[in-house]
């Protein structure tokens, strides 16, 4: 049976008329409901920060009063985000003069966390910190020509700490201030710690070798002793 054309005709207008009414059916259902739309961030009845889960990792923090200066947390982290300088001062006493989280390198693994015998580093809620200069993103929680004597451990873990974000605000309000150069600084001695890191392995492992191959030499053979004359049990004729 052959189409009919206006037949046709009617039904197309008819399958537009009808989706085009049941769009604007939705449209007008929502048009008369109070808007759900969360104006972020200045139209926010709570801080986003304050609604994160305990766990959520956000910025990593440092409590210098806490640090061992053991260097974990530096050695776990698989990006070299974090720089620590542990130098001796005239008095020969060891201490810490710079300690920096490039938070704009830092994938927020939270690996850095984990091997901190003090608690000292620690992930927090901040996630907020928009800024012109990547340079801004080096958090630095001790700063050049400061010297921080490390911490004892159980004296670390018996001191109370500032409520999680503080420190991760107070740093990121100097670094946007304070850091016109950071980051190729940061980068410079990184790279001159992971070459050193690399030449202090080579060494030990080519000791290792050294000691292993002197250990697998075979030891000169003592000369056999001479056997003892044998005894004459025979009675003598007399």
């Amino acid at each position: 049976m052959a189409a009919n054309p206006v037949t046709d005709y009617f039904k197309g207008i008819w399958n537009v008329s009808s989706s085009i009414f049941e769009g604007m059916a939705i449209t007008l259902a929502n048009f008369m409901r109070r808007p759900i739309t969360i104006q972020y961030p200045d139209r926010v009845p709570v801080p986003v920060v304050e609604t994160l889960p305990s766990r959520y990792r956000g910025f990593v923090e440092v409590d210098p009063a806490q640090c061992t200066a053991c260097k974990l947390c530096a050695t776990a982290c698989p990006i070299d985000c974090i720089f620590i300088v542990v130098e001796k001062n005239e008095a020969k006493e060891r201490g810490m003069t710079d300690f920096a989280v490039d938070i704009g390198k830092c994938m927020f693994c939270g690996l850095c966390v984990e091997p901190c015998p003090t608690g000292a580093i620690r992930m927090t809620p901040n996630f907020e910190a928009s800024c012109g200069d990547i340079d801004q993103l080096v958090y630095r929680y001790i700063k050049p020509g400061e010297f921080v004597p490390p911490a004892k451990a159980k004296a670390a873990l018996a001191l109370e700490t500032p409520p999680a974000g503080t420190l991760a605000d107070k740093a990121m309000g100097e670094a946007l201030v304070e850091n016109p150069d950071a980051r190729p600084t940061l980068v410079e001695a990184v790279r001159v710690n992971a070459e050193k890191a690399a030449a202090e392995k080579a060494a030990a492992e080519k000791a290792a070798a050294e000691k292993a191959e002197a250990a697998a030499e075979p030891t000169p053979e003592e000369p056999a002793a001479e056997p003892a004359p044998a005894r004459d049990d025979t009675p003598s004729s007399e």
